[in-house]
């Protein structure tokens, strides 16, 4: 149990977007937060890397769910508006699928239907119902699943949530691609709808039809981007945590978390800025790192609420190869964000969750953010940056941004490169690459503790979705928290910044399911 409403020390692991949230909304709310992270720059995946007059965001890309970003902004008395500078991505994005020719994605539902009729008729209405459908559950979701530690069941027990049980039972128990196949026909209606599943980690096959959701949040809502980047989001959040008095302190690893003889966290072991060991006192301690690190590498077996041998019936999601990209000349086939996808991509996904060989995928994704922002590549240039989905292993290697390029990863990222200039029609892509660097599943392992290299955090199938993701409290030691995208509620940006607010509700002892008021 934590004391609510006392001013606690409070040390948080991890200096991602989940810590840099957590740390900044528990000072904001009179803690004393000391934020400590390993590598010399903060930001975790949503880090950026620049070379050659180019900057790329090294990890997310999608800015969704905009409705959390303002809420979390609230919360730290201040605005999207004020702290970031969103364009609206129109069209949200391209699909190449196959040979066929690409489709461009416009948002909205009218829009969104109008597509949909005109490759296969009879499809535009029933996309309208499937979206009525996402909407209910995406509201229903963030209303009562999202922003709650799942410490009590009473909030649940009303009306809403009970007259939706039928439904939510069925979003359940079927998975995405039976939800969608039942519907729709042809295969790149049905990629559309199913390729959300990536953003969680997983494959359409597994994923509950409870995440079609996620339709709400890029044909409804929209794509927006910061300009700046990504790397924007996690400036803003370092500078809303140190405008609130945190102490924040890079090159500096967490080795052990320290446990009293009654089972009370009491502070943090590290390996501080010049190698020297030191202990950080704290009342409270929250691992904002990877779950699996934090459990089998920071406490000793006893304590372990996930020990090694649980982890082994876990699913660690996807892994991937990053492609940073610079190339001379402009790219007029691409848009800000694509889709490369196979036509039948069954065998992308047996190749990256059924294999531990060297696969690849190829469904890939592909931005150019450099359609939108001028400030990441040079005059008359184009920056890319491409994701190609591997298994989660760390026998793929690493790759050039952080150290020695593997073989495997510069064989991923030519067949890659490859698939781009056919697929998109660029026959010249290869000539005119002017930089490239490459990321690899051993860099997200070493630079991110990542378990098994893993990209995106455990994926979210059945059991690894709500309350059976786990919980964000320690059940073997007290005060001893958790936030991030391997707890509750997921993966994501959006989900790291709900984390942090789930954290301040369990010190509060706050066991509601609902979003926090915001004075």
């Amino acid at each position: 149990m934590v004391t609510a409403h006392t001013h606690h020390r409070i040390t948080v692991i991890g200096g991602g977007i989940a810590g840099l949230a957590t740390a900044g909304l528990l000072a904001k709310n009179g803690h004393h937060v000391t934020l400590i992270e390993k590598n010399d720059t903060v930001g975790g995946r949503a880090g950026s890397f620049s070379a050659d007059g180019f900057r790329w965001d090294a990890g997310p890309s999608w800015y969704l769910m905009p409705e959390a970003f303002d809420h979390f902004f609230a919360m730290m008395g201040t605005s999207t508006a004020a702290e970031l500078n969103l364009t609206r991505l129109d069209p949200a994005y391209r699909v190449f699928s196959g040979t066929h020719h690409p489709i461009d994605v416009e948002t909205g539902p009218d829009n969104v239907a109008r597509l949909f009729e005109s490759i296969e008729p009879g499809a535009g209405k029933k996309v309208r119902d499937y979206l009525a459908t996402a909407t209910h559950t995406y509201h229903v979701a963030c209303q009562y699943f999202l922003y709650t530690t799942f410490a009590s069941l009473l909030p649940w027990l009303n009306k809403e949530v009970l007259g939706n049980l039928t439904l939510l039972v069925k979003l359940l128990t079927t998975s995405l691609q039976d939800w969608v196949s039942k519907d729709f026909q042809d295969e790149r209606l049905r990629q559309i709808l199913e390729y959300p599943a990536v953003f969680l980690s997983s494959e359409p096959a597994h994923t509950p039809a409870m995440y079609h959701l996620l339709s709400h949040t890029d044909l409804v809502e929209g794509v927006c981007y910061p300009q700046g980047g990504f790397i924007t989001i996690t400036q803003a959040l370092e500078r809303l945590a140190l405008a609130h008095g945190v102490t924040i302190r890079t090159g500096v690893l967490a080795t052990d978390i320290l446990v009293d003889n009654k089972n009370h966290a009491t502070g943090v072991r590290v390996k501080n800025e010049q190698g020297v060991f030191e202990t950080i006192s704290a009342d409270i301690v929250v691992g904002a790192g990877d779950m699996h690190h934090t459990q089998t590498h920071l406490l000793p077996k006893r304590l372990q609420t996930l020990p090694e041998s649980k982890w082994k019936k876990k699913d660690p999601g996807i892994g991937a190869v990053l492609a940073f990209v610079g190339v001379d000349g402009e790219l007029p086939e691409l848009l800000h964000h694509q889709l490369l996808l196979s036509e039948d991509w069954d065998p992308d996904f047996q190749a990256i969750f059924h294999s531990d060989k060297p696969t690849r995928s190829r469904s890939i994704y592909v931005c150019k953010p450099s359609a939108t922002d001028p400030t990441v590549a040079p005059d008359g240039a184009e920056n890319l940056f491409v994701l190609i989905p591997v298994p989660a292993t760390e026998t793929i290697g690493g790759g050039s941004a952080y150290g020695e390029e593997s073989p495997h990863v510069a064989r991923i990222v030519d067949d890659a490169l490859e698939q781009i200039s056919q697929q998109a029609g660029i026959p010249d892509l290869n000539e005119r690459i002017v930089a490239r660097y490459t990321v690899g599943p051993k860099d997200f392992a070493e630079r991110y503790f990542s378990w098994r290299g893993n990209a995106i955090g455990l994926a979210h199938t059945l059991t690894q979705s709500a309350f059976l993701r786990g919980t964000n409290s320690s059940t073997k030691v007290h005060n001893l928290l958790f936030a991030g995208g391997t707890t509750v509620p997921g993966v994501g940006v959006p989900m790291c910044l709900i984390s942090a607010e789930n954290v301040l509700k369990r010190i509060n002892g706050d066991t509601s399911v609902t979003p926090t008021p915001v004075q």
